[in-house]
């Protein structure tokens, strides 16, 4: 699997082009209307202004020949530039604009619209590289529809942003490889499909050039496999069809149904223009008509919103009864495999026959179907939520677009409290403020607005982005919670936000702390303390009041969260009842069987203070914060993605390969053993390009130091996955031991390198009378020191002590 390769490429002469697109037209300006020609002055006054024919010598050697209003070039003219550069063309007071020719003395040309001097429009470029594009333009960049022919012979046709592939589009190698779908930044990102010249394919999500996520690979014998994959490797469960299996007549039904539900791209619903071959008049009516560049040319998988309780998914008995008949007996068995970063880890024979196993093989298919499904459920229109989403999503608009033009300045003291809100009605049919939606009339609450702008901003999240996280064209998805409060989750499309209905307690909790909070975020950069971005609230015309809270969702990150604890600390009803455990389970302080060795500077800046350093030891800081606003039962969230058994590595499965000056060739093989594959987790020193570096989501604050490393900031890199910033809970490698005498519980092996992603949890809960009293009444019932309901100060103590457990000193690292 190719490494990211961006395949936008630099105009030649870029500082010449905008030298000859902009820079060069003050030449005609207020002071230099005064010149010498031929021995004459002459200047624009309005007076004498009139159209004329003729000819400008500039002093520096650079003349213009053409159409004149006064002394200022207009209509149709001539430009040369000294060092041999040729404009000829079209000119508006001055400028550019219009249709015209400008050639380099390299070979570098253009043709096309010009518009204000820039190179803006329609048109064609020839480097002399041989670099050609036919497309559109804006300021000076490849900017729209575009078609590009690069030295290599590969072509790019599809969408441009700024200069670079970006949208929708289609890429096709000189070797006759061709990848049709999403671009970002000039890689393949996003849903897509990739044909290779031998037959091979792989339709499914890409990231940075590398398959990334759920896709189908299919060989050209017609065997596939189906599964998961992490930055081109495959990582979790999926199913191995050899040829010959039963995938072409049942699960091609299945395949159809996750292109419905837009975990794998729609080839059949994607139009593709050929822009080469598209006339001027059609790119003019296009233009004339505005039309959205991703409505009218979309390569976009078109998520159909009605697929209702997964039926498009469900196969139904007559269809796989008719299948039974079109088969043989004599097919070959599908595997059922698992993979971990490439590795294969486990294997399953499953019988493909159509007798007794026909109805468990079925069963299979649908839970493998849910596997595949994002965190949650879509919120689809009938779904219990689906008005409340529309009011939340229509509020959260309103308050974000009516704050942002707001000029930037620091946060007052009468930014806070419950009076610092904003109110708004909403009625459907719409208002003079609010436009009409479908949704019940509500009242709109928001709480605190600037102040929660103002963390957002410390938090570097754009206004643009947050709307279109929260409020854009997918629909948000509930989460199941793992608590027993009773309260709703929502995800963001992109996984970004959480976002939780508070009882009003909770509210007051949170509006009474703001102040104290937004002094604690802003002062420890590095606070594991849930990150707070909006508080709303929701009062239909007929219905109940819900209050919501915009928080960061802490396992946003591209590695697979295997395992997520909620950790307090205490021991009465701390683990899960659930039999089957999976990746969504969480599970709690009794089901915990591994401890997790930090670098011990590490552990010093999250557990204890630092001599050297002086870093503050975080947990601590936080925990005592807590404790001065009187809160308890809250929890440290751990999630833990699991690494490869180093002793596994040697079978990883990975090659690579670039083509020319285009995109990286992408490749897929199985079983290559590679003796030079890196193993387990490598710190190296924090990177001069900032841009190859991952970095998780709501991060601010000082990247951590290692020892091992001089002291020095350091990035993980992860073999074959990528280069993660690390910083306090995010990104923080460690080694995994299993604890001993829980054995029989064992996952994952007994030493494992992991990534772990941690904060603390569930922070609005008050040590009121309600909890005092569940505290004297559990006490007489239990073990006064094994339950949740205890005093702030004593929580606080042991939960840090539990968590010094989970993160024992690292003996071994000195």
């Amino acid at each position: 699997m190719s490494g990211p390769v961006t395949i936008s490429d630099s105009l030649e002469c870029t500082s010449s082009l905008a030298d000859r697109t902009k820079s060069v037209d003050p030449i005609f300006d207020r002071d230099h209307l005064s010149k010498s020609i031929n021995g004459e002055a002459f200047n624009s006054s309005s007076e004498t202004a009139a159209f004329r024919v003729g000819e400008l010598f500039i002093l520096n050697g650079e003349s213009y020949s053409g159409s004149l209003l006064g002394n200022i070039p207009e209509g149709n003219g001539k430009y040369v530039w000294s060092d041999g550069c040729v404009y000829n063309g079209e000119w508006r007071r001055g400028m550019r604009h219009g249709n015209g020719k400008i050639t380099w003395p390299s070979g570098t040309s253009y043709e096309g619209e010009f518009y204000g001097g820039y190179i803006h429009g329609k048109g064609s470029y020839i480097s002399s590289s041989k670099i050609t594009y036919e497309g559109r333009w804006k300021l000076n960049l490849k900017h729209g529809l575009g078609y590009q022919v690069y030295p290599s012979g590969d072509i790019f046709e599809g969408s441009w942003i700024q200069g670079t592939p970006e949208g929708p589009g289609k890429y096709t190698w000189a070797n006759g490889n061709m990848y049709i779908g999403n671009m970002k930044g000039g890689k393949m990102t996003g849903k897509g499909t990739l044909t290779w010249m031998n037959g091979d394919s792989y339709e499914g999500g890409w990231l940075n050039g590398t398959m990334h996520g759920f896709g189908v690979y299919t060989w050209s014998d017609g065997s596939c496999y189906v599964g998961t994959w992490t930055r081109g490797l495959k990582d979790g469960k999926g199913s191995f069809y050899p040829k010959g299996s039963r995938f072409p007549a049942v699960q091609e039904r299945y395949l159809n149904a996750l292109r419905k539900r837009g975990l794998l791209p729609d080839l059949r619903k994607q139009n593709l223009v050929h822009i080469r071959h598209v006339s001027s008049m059609d790119m003019e009516h296009s233009r004339n008509k505005n039309v959205s560049l991703d409505r009218r040319w979309s390569l976009e998988v078109s998520i159909e919103k009605v697929i209702a309780r997964d039926s498009s998914l469900e196969l139904s008995e007559s269809t796989l009864d008719g299948a039974e008949k079109e088969m043989g007996a004599n097919i070959p068995p599908i595997l059922e495999r698992e993979y971990m970063q490439g590795v294969l880890i486990s294997e399953l024979v499953l019988n493909n026959s159509f007798s007794a196993s026909s109805r468990r093989e079925k069963r299979r298919e649908r839970k493998h179907a849910k596997e595949v499904k994002r965190p949650g459920e879509m919120i689809i229109k009938g779904h219990r939520s689906y008005d409340l989403m529309l009011s939340l999503q229509l509020g959260i608009r309103y308050t974000v677009g009516k704050i942002t033009p707001v000029q930037r300045r620091e946060v007052r003291a009468t930014d806070f409290g419950p009076k610092a809100s904003l109110w708004m009605n909403f009625p459907k049919d719409g208002s003079q403020l609010t436009p009409p939606h479908q949704s019940d009339d509500f009242k709109w609450k928001d709480y605190c607005p600037m102040v929660f702008r103002n963390l957002r901003e410390m938090f570097k999240i754009d206004a643009a982005d947050y709307m279109m996280s929260i409020c854009g064209n997918d629909a948000l998805r509930e989460v199941s919670s793992p608590g027993k409060s009773g309260s709703i989750f929502f995800l963001s499309q992109d996984d970004h936000f959480m976002i939780k209905t508070l009882r009003r307690s909770e509210v007051q909790v949170l509006l009474k702390m703001l102040p104290d909070y937004h002094h604690h975020v802003r002062s420890y950069e590095n606070t594991l303390i849930t990150k707070f971005f909006g508080l709303h609230r929701i009062k239909p015309s007929s219905g109940q009041k819900f209050r919501f809270v915009v928080m960061g969702n802490m396992f946003c990150t591209e590695l697979r969260i295997h395992r997520r604890f909620d950790l307090k600390g205490s021991s009465l009803g701390r683990s899960t009842d659930k039999i089957e455990i999976d990746e969504n389970t969480t599970l709690k302080d009794l089901d915990l069987n591994y401890s997790f060795f930090l670098e011990p500077s590490w552990r010093e800046a999250l557990l204890h203070l630092t001599k050297v350093q002086q870093v503050p030891r975080q947990i601590e800081l936080d925990c005592k914060f807590l404790e001065a606003h009187h809160i308890m039962d809250y929890s440290l969230l751990l999630g833990v993605h699991y690494r490869a058994p180093q002793h596994l590595l040697s079978f990883i499965s990975h090659c690579q390969g670039i083509s020319g000056e285009g995109l990286g060739v992408v490749a897929e093989k199985d079983t290559i053993e590679d003796e030079n594959y890196p193993q387990g987790l490598v710190l190296v020193p924090r990177g001069t390009d900032d841009n190859s570096v991952v970095v998780g989501p709501h991060i601010r604050g000082s990247r951590l130091r290692a020892s091992s490393a001089g002291d020095e900031e350091v990035d993980l890199l992860l073999p074959g996955t990528a280069r993660l910033q690390i910083q306090l809970g995010v990104n923080m490698p460690a080694r995994a031991e299993q604890i001993p005498g829980k054995e029989e519980k064992q996952t994952f092996h007994q030493v494992s390198d992991v990534v772990l992603y941690l904060g603390i949890i569930d922070t609005l809960q008050e040590y009121n009378m309600a909890k005092k009293m569940e505290h004297a009444y559990k006490s007489l019932q239990f073990d006064s020191l094994s339950i949740s309901a205890v005093d702030p100060t004593f929580y606080s103590t042991r939960f840090l002590g539990f968590i010094k457990k989970v993160f024992p000193p690292n003996v071994i690292a000195s």
